[in-house]
């Protein structure tokens, strides 16, 4: 407007400044904020604190053999493996800063709280089963031994490997469409070195799939051994509907039929990557 410009023209002359429009300003999406890591720590009272009793943990890359080892020991009368349940993924928020004090005044941080979450889930499943032990082998589990160890004391692990090269080949068949060999080798490995650190920060058994496809009688005897529970010749006789999926790759048609066949013939040391050839000579698959 005409009375605009003047008064715009005057203040400029006068002050040196004038007026302008400002542009619609762009919104901008709120940056989802980072959720604070809380220390954890082992049950204050552990008799009050925790459901469960000694639970199994199978500590393995992706695409080792946990599936079919998971049948196996499903079969077990005692023992009850549920599918992968990814329980530390299951977190606690407060609601209210009131919430939070009302948690502290009682002894518990975050972290207290979704151990308590995680331990009645897998309780409930347990219970469900009418088992004694519950058997958890997510895979991701391996990036946070430190923690499931934390939460639950008296757990036990039993450590799966396979060669590296096997499970980057079986990587890379599940979904090769998403993943290049390379790149299946390279995530593969991340869940390796997972296990490893696993391996040397916690007591616990190491079975290979190898041993458990070429002898599953003295391997799942091994593992009964360890758990101390009696031999259960059941073991070798596993096939059931529910672990029928898909996705199991390797493993599919070995629990459809209910029989453990051999497994891939191993690599030669020229086909294994450059990248995982140190993992070979960690695990023993290459001198």
């Amino acid at each position: 407007m005409a009375w605009q410009r003047r008064i715009n023209g005057a203040l400029a002359r006068y002050t040196g400044f004038h007026i302008e429009r400002v542009g619609k300003v762009e919104q901008r999406a709120p940056q989802p904020r980072k959720r604070a890591e809380t220390p954890f720590r082992p049950p204050a009272d552990p008799g009050t604190d925790r459901l469960l009793t000694a639970p199994v943990f199978v500590i393995s890359p992706v695409r080792s053999g946990s599936t079919l080892l998971r049948a196996m020991l499903n079969a077990h009368p005692d023992l009850h493996a549920p599918h992968e349940l990814h329980v530390r993924r299951l977190t606690v928020e407060f609601g209210t800063s009131l919430a939070e004090k009302a948690m502290e005044a009682l002894g518990h941080n975050r972290a207290d709280l979704e151990h308590l979450l995680w331990d009645r889930v897998l309780h409930r499943e347990l219970v469900r089963s009418g088992k004694t032990y519950v058997v958890d082998k997510t895979p991701a589990n391996a990036f946070a031994h430190e923690r499931i160890a934390a939460c639950w004391p008296d757990a036990r692990f039993v450590f799966l490997l396979r060669h590296p090269a096997s499970i980057a080949a079986s990587w890379h068949e599940a979904s090769p469409d998403k993943r290049t060999p390379e790149e299946a080798a390279l995530d593969a490995l991340r869940y390796m070195k997972a296990v490893e650190r696993a391996r040397k920060a916690l007591p616990g058994l190491t079975v290979r799939y190898e041993e458990l496809t070429a002898d599953p009688e003295t391997t799942c005897r091994r593992i009964c051994e360890f758990l101390h529970l009696e031999w259960a010749p059941q073991m070798l006789r596993y096939g059931t509907p529910d672990v029928v999926s898909k996705g199991l790759g390797d493993w599919k048609d070995k629990i459809r039929s209910g029989t453990v066949q051999p497994g891939r013939d191993l690599p030669t040391e020229e086909e294994v990557p450059e990248s995982l050839r140190s993992m070979c000579r960690t695990w023993e698959y290459l001198p």
